[in-house]
């Protein structure tokens, strides 16, 4: 699988683990219960990985990795921060910046100019955000508080800098390890910040919170895979689909139907991926 496939399939676990957030978030759960559970999950799986391939838990580039894991918990921090206090649709906008961040941050880091391919699928998923946040903008908008963007524009920062560091760490860190780190950093965080409201799950709760745990860390490790086999900029961009996952499941699972303007955004998105791939084989065959 190239790096492009990865991500696919990185998009697509979040989004099915946005489902089971739904679906946990339903049964009364409060957020940081949420992400403990999942980080919980993710630690015993990561460690069943790092097992089986033989490698130690800790990694080589701790600190790195330690940092990765902060940044990680921070960024999610903030983005549940903006979901919290901002209209779904325009905390989700702000949150997708972050193949921008990570553009930047690859150059700025990791010297990784952005191909031609690169640059047109951000472009265009940027129109396709655009056009899915203009019902909710215009002189008649209500005006938005200041810290819930500020919230959505570190995450998505925050975001840009994670897939960074990833990018950064896979030419000498197992995949397993890298996201054994992220977990590792939010289980403390969200007890230490969150403990007080814990409840005890219903039975939908418990699996829900399973589905959670199993998908974010399938959607982790195809996308640490995706980072070793792609340049971090143009893997990130790819991200974008998971909103139209999202759309999907949402419509099947909660009967969201999405407007014309959500539709015509995805459309938006879906030709910048399709354009980023189409793109990168013939960059592949001219150098063949």
């Amino acid at each position: 699988m190239s790096g492009a496939h990865y991500m696919l399939l990185s998009a697509l676990s979040f989004a099915i683990m946005g489902v089971m957030v739904k679906l946990a978030g339903a049964t009364g759960l409060p957020v940081m219960q949420i992400i403990a559970v999942r980080a919980v999950i993710s630690v015993a799986l990561s460690l069943v990985a790092i097992q089986r391939a033989r490698v130690h838990p800790l990694g080589n580039r701790r600190w790195l990795l330690l940092a990765r894991g902060t940044v990680g918990f921070l960024s999610l921090s903030c983005v549940f921060y903006a979901i919290l206090h901002l209209p779904y649709a325009q905390a989700t906008i702000l949150q997708y910046l972050h193949p921008v961040f990570t553009a930047v941050l690859a150059y700025w880091l990791l010297r990784e100019v952005p191909e031609r391919a690169t640059v047109i699928c951000v472009l265009l998923s940027l129109v396709g955000l655009g056009v899915m946040l203009s019902p909710t903008s215009g002189p008649h908008a209500p005006a938005m508080p200041w810290l819930p963007i500020i919230a959505g524009l570190g995450g998505a920062f925050g975001s840009g800098l994670a897939y960074t560091l990833v990018r950064k760490l896979a030419p000498f860190e197992h995949p397993a390890v890298i996201v054994l780190y992220f977990p590792m950093v939010c289980v403390p965080a969200t007890l230490l910040v969150g403990a007080a409201d814990f409840i005890w799950p219903t039975p939908v709760g418990w699996a829900a919170m399973l589905g959670v745990g199993v998908f974010a860390q399938l959607g982790q490790l195809a996308l640490t895979y995706a980072m070793g086999r792609d340049s971090a900029s143009r893997a990130a961009s790819l991200s974008y689909l998971q909103i139209v996952f999202a759309a999907v499941l949402g419509a099947l699972f909660f009967g969201e139907i999405p407007k014309p303007t959500t539709l015509l955004g995805a459309m938006f998105i879906l030709l910048g991926a399709f354009a980023a791939l189409k793109l990168r084989r013939h960059t592949s065959g001219a150098r063949q």
